[in-house]
């Protein structure tokens, strides 16, 4: 026995699921992601990696700009589909898409809801320095990460951990809980269990205005605000040149011993001064050029200790 399967889904983080979804048996009649884009120097046409994947296992796509109109309504409707799974699609679903499954619709999202409801989840749960996290299958609702939630897949953080580290584990971690919610779902024993009031934190879209490094913040904040960035949007500071400044990318760093005034470069290996303590930049990346350690950048850009950086 299997499920007929309407799969939503966008980025990298959901092709996994799709897979495990595809492999695990159940009959994906559409796959639902957002329409390619052109990008680069040509403006070449890019899929998603939902598009792409689909394609691959030879699925119908379908890439509507909304489907807030009767006729995606309609659309949803004629696939006749047990139920839907929702992964990082990033189109609102209506009233109307969420009833047409027969048992509803299933959003695998990435973190220990209600913590950490809404867009950038895994971002800010390393940013606000969170010990553990994990992936949480529910039952989708009208509101914003609101639903039931049915099955969860609990992991901790590591100290030095970037997003995108954390991402990649994530994506992994929770396919085989997304299929494992689904057989559930066959048998009539999935069972929801609905959010508790208490605890609920928003995990806002990340804003190029919250990029740039506060050295003035405690060595642990500025740690956690690198990795929870890194690889994507990046923090960044910047630094002084015969031309003038130059922001620098930052992609890994460490909490470390040291005091002095705020931003300023302690060592040539890194060690920056922090409102409290110390970071020690491991891997940067200056404009153009490719990630690097901090040592060959600071060899590179004639750095000595004394070094401000804003």
């Amino acid at each position: 026995m299997s499920l007929r399967i309407v799969f939503m889904g966008t980025p990298d983080f959901a092709v996994p699921t799709l897979a495990a979804i595809k492999e695990a048996g159940h009959e994906v009649v559409a796959v639902y992601t957002r329409a390619p884009k052109r990008a680069g120097r040509g403006m070449a046409e890019t899929r998603t990696p939902v598009h792409t994947a689909a394609d691959l296992f030879d699925l119908p796509v379908l890439t509507p700009a909304s489907l807030k109109s009767e006729d995606a309504t309609e659309t949803f409707r004629g696939h006749r589909a047990d139920a839907a799974v929702v992964v990082a699609y990033g189109l609102l679903l209506p009233k109307a898409v969420l009833e047409a499954p027969r048992e509803g619709c299933f959003n695998l999202h990435a973190s220990l809801l209600p913590r950490w409801r809404g867009a950038a989840p895994i971002n800010r749960a390393i940013m606000a320095g969170d010990s553990e996290t994990g992936v949480a299958v529910m039952k989708m609702d009208e509101g914003l990460d609101t639903g039931p939630v049915a099955l969860v897949e609990r992991t901790a953080i590591s100290q030095n951990e970037t997003a995108g580290e954390l991402h990649g584990r994530l994506s992994r971690l929770g396919a085989p809980l997304m299929v494992k919610a689904l057989l559930a779902l066959e048998s009539g024993q999935l069972t929801f269990t609905p959010q508790p009031s208490a605890g609920v934190e928003y995990a806002s879209k990340l804003s190029n205005a919250e990029t740039r490094v506060d050295w003035s913040r405690s060595a642990a904040e500025v740690h956690n605000h690198i990795r929870g960035l890194s690889p994507f949007p990046g923090a960044w500071t910047e630094f002084e040149t015969a031309k003038g400044p130059e922001r620098l990318k930052l992609l890994r760093s460490e909490v470390a011993d040291g005091n002095g005034t705020a931003g300023v470069l302690l060592d040539h290996m890194g060690l920056i001064a922090c409102g409290a303590n110390a970071v020690r930049l491991v891997t940067v990346q200056r404009a153009g050029k490719g990630p690097m350690a901090f040592s060959d950048f600071a060899r590179g850009a004639r750095l000595e200790r004394g070094a401000a950086f804003t």
